[in-house]
């Protein structure tokens, strides 16, 4: 089969497209389900009635992971790469 390694960096904190995932979902939960509108104005007036409100309720995330993490994090993949003998840009073994 295949003789060498491929490293693949998979991302631990949550990621912009997470959080769309997040809204999508809350939005399924919330307005779409159980979904009994008569037309397409009903539920754009559900969907922007949500949004108001959600609006109204939101509250400011503040993000916990600093450049200072980020750079932590990266020393520890340039570690793992080149003890493993991973180039860290390309992920390519060398030789």
């Amino acid at each position: 089969m295949y003789s060498n390694a491929v490293a693949v960096m998979l991302p631990v904190q949550a990621s912009w497209l997470n959080q769309v995932e997040l809204d999508f979902s809350i939005v399924q939960r919330k307005v779409l389900t159980p979904l009994a509108v008569a037309n397409e104005t009903a539920l754009t007036n559900r969907l922007l009635a949500f949004q108001d409100y959600y609006q109204e309720i939101a509250k400011l995330f503040t993000w916990k992971f600093t450049a200072a993490d980020l750079k932590k994090r990266f020393e520890a993949i340039q570690a793992f790469s080149f003890q493993f003998s991973f180039t860290p840009k390309t992920c390519e073994t060398v030789y």
